[in-house]
């Protein structure tokens, strides 16, 4: 390996698997290889749904231990707004909740009466989604847990203080917590007096890039590194380094994250706090070098993996699309931000009682349920490309889809017909490309977000959807959509 080539770790937690890659980057070089996978799947108790996280670490020590020695940095990023409570010895008290638990049911409108909802978004630019943190914490507000509390780590955090010792919050994650200022990246403190959040219980901030520790001995003993490996904090939000790798050549370009959700947005220099842009449920979250992830989150591929598990038919996905592909096309539509399909369970029931109610056609076969969902999130797409660029008041010609949908051409060919636009489709692994490119750039030569998109557009291959038919159809779906 050539002295400018260095391996990097990527720890990419997702709500459905985790994965241990190694990059290695140089000046003309990065390349990504998967070295260990596992699950995460979560656990139901009596309490509620929860995360295996102990699971969830021993599989990063697996991954740790295949990524083999001369690591330069490890980084770990995962989904968002999910924590992990510590008492004051710094023990966990418990495995973390899981975000679609129901305890947060009904919790916003008792968060409104202290803070109205509009006075929320205008503080913080995060859009409403019942598992933010800040409801979490409200939901948690008279457990016993949370009164023994002494410090809150998101899961990246938790985990990288198992492996260091050391405590953190790294800040594209916290932006999740709906406890952000996003003008200022710094927490709000109004907003935690007003609802009773005591920001004591988070470690300080932290920024990509920054240093997080060192693997402890134990952990080097364990996975049969050599010391000392640093630990470095990236986009500790999966989304945040998935933008990261979208391989964009300018300004004007939309992204859409994929995967069990579909994030789809503009990357912006400042929030949108706009009383409009809270009506159209748009989330200003914080990316690397001072950017802002304008977004608005969709239910994205969670819709197809709940059909494909109730079906029993896990390696029958290809076949399913293939079918699928050859339904009539917008048959029948449903909104794929609904909140009625966030919790698990009875997923093809559930889509073909919306269609039923909306009085559009009842898909029956796992191909037409399959063709309504990919129909329906690529109007999601549309609508969401739609909405950015006029909330925004900018304007794209590309849109780069990134994430594990890139696998899914179905879906992209349907999304540049329903947006009327290019995409480019690729990276899949962009998320852990982020965490890896970041890592890269802390312990090497400066760089800045255009250059590692540059390395990304020389060292990618990407694959290019152009529109076909028009957009006609589409609106007229979305006006059928926005009658039922």
């Amino acid at each position: 390996m050539s002295a400018q080539v260095r391996p990097y770790a990527a720890v990419d937690l997702g709500a459905s698997s985790g994965r241990v890659m190694v990059g290695r980057v140089g000046p003309d070089t990065l390349e990504l290889t998967e070295v260990h996978r596992f699950s995460n799947r979560p656990v139901r108790v009596p309490e509620g749904l929860r995360w295996d996280v102990l699971g969830l670490y021993a599989g990063v020590l697996e991954g740790l231990r295949a990524a083999g020695g001369g690591l330069a940095s490890v980084g770990i990023d995962s989904w968002a707004v999910d924590y992990g409570l510590l008492d004051a010895d710094g023990a966990l008290l418990g495995n973390p909740v899981h975000y679609r638990d129901p305890r947060t049911e009904g919790i916003a409108e008792e968060v409104w009466a202290a803070l109205p909802a509009g006075e929320l978004y205008a503080a913080t630019g995060l859009q409403y989604a019942p598992f933010n943190t800040l409801y979490q914490l409200t939901a948690a507000r008279s457990t016993a847990q949370l009164a023994q509390a002494r410090r809150l780590l998101l899961i990246p955090d938790l985990l990288t203080y198992w492996l260091t010792g050391t405590q953190g919050t790294e800040l594209t994650n916290a932006s999740t917590t709906q406890l952000i200022d996003p003008r200022t990246r710094d927490w709000s403190h109004p907003v935690a007096q007003r609802l009773g959040i005591d920001l004591s219980l988070f470690a300080p901030l932290r920024r990509p890039g920054d240093p997080a520790g060192e693997l402890r001995p134990e952990v080097l003993e364990e996975t049969g590194l050599a010391g000392p490996v640093p630990v470095t904090a990236v986009g500790s939000h999966d989304t945040a380094s998935a933008v990261a790798a979208v391989p964009a050549t300018g300004e004007r370009f939309a992204y859409i994250c994929t995967g069990t959700w579909s994030l789809a947005g503009l990357e912006l220099d400042a929030p949108v706090l706009t009383e409009e842009s809270r009506a159209a449920n748009f989330t200003n979250e914080l990316g690397l070098d001072g950017t802002v992830r304008y977004l608005r989150n969709i239910m994205g591929l969670w819709l197809l993996q709940e059909c494909v598990r109730a079906w029993g038919e896990p390696d029958a996905l290809g076949s399913l699309l293939r079918e699928a592909a050859g339904v009539p096309a917008l048959r029948s539509v449903v909104d794929a931000g609904d909140a009625a399909f966030l919790a698990p369970g009875r997923m093809p029931e559930r889509i073909a009682e919306a269609c039923r109610l909306s009085g559009q056609p009842v898909p029956g076969s796992p191909a037409e349920i399959t063709r309504c969902i990919l129909d329906s999130l690529a109007l999601a797409h549309r609508r969401a490309v739609e909405d950015a660029q006029r909330l925004a008041g900018r304007s794209v010609d590309v849109v780069h889809i990134v994430g594990g949908g890139t696998r899914n051409a179905l879906l992209c060919q349907l999304t540049a017909d329903a947006c009327g636009l290019p995409v480019v489709a690729g990276p899949t692994e962009a998320a852990a490309l982020g965490n890896v490119l970041v890592q890269a750039r802390a312990h090497g030569p400066a760089g800045d977000l255009a250059g590692m998109r540059r390395l990304l557009t020389r060292t990618q291959s990407p694959t290019r959807y152009e529109p076909r038919g028009g957009t006609r159809r589409w609106k007229a779906a979305q006006a059928r959509l926005a009658r039922g």
